[in-house]
């Protein structure tokens, strides 16, 4: 008796929520890397290539491996270029289901400190001049 088929997930496409709320910045091995439209804080979000994926157990072991490193990349890049007092991260999706982890520069200046981003204050997205000069700054950084 043959088995029956399980659904084949959707091809990858970012959340409409997401792509509406963040830009491009980069494709590393596994994830999208995204900058949050919100200028309050330094904000990067990884969105896993992986049709389907809502939570990090919906990742294969290597994975999960390789998330962590991309996680720990963004870490290291906002460490080197902003100089926080602390970094945040996070993967939530209670409002956009689509696996995501936030990774966010925290200062003791923010708008927010010393509570989580959300809910907090109003975002406040990026003017175009310093969009585009902010998304130089991390390429520029990526690539060092």
């Amino acid at each position: 008796m043959a088995r029956p088929r399980r659904p084949q997930p959707e091809p990858y496409a970012l959340h409409p929520q997401l792509a509406a709320d963040s830009h491009p910045l980069a494709a590393f091995a596994l994830c999208d890397l995204q900058l949050m439209d919100d200028c309050n804080y330094p904000w990067l979000v990884l969105v896993p290539r992986v049709p389907g994926a809502r939570e990090l157990l919906d990742l294969d072991a290597a994975q999960r491996v390789t998330l962590g490193e991309e996680i720990a990349r963004c870490e290291r890049l906002l460490l080197d270029v902003f100089q926080p007092h602390k970094l945040n991260v996070a993967a939530l999706g209670n409002l956009v289901p689509q696996l995501h982890v936030h990774v966010i520069a925290r200062f003791e200046h923010d708008p927010a400190w010393p509570a989580p981003v959300w809910g907090r204050v109003a975002s406040r997205p990026y003017a175009p001049e310093a969009l585009v000069e902010r998304v130089r700054e991390l390429q520029s950084a990526l690539l060092s």
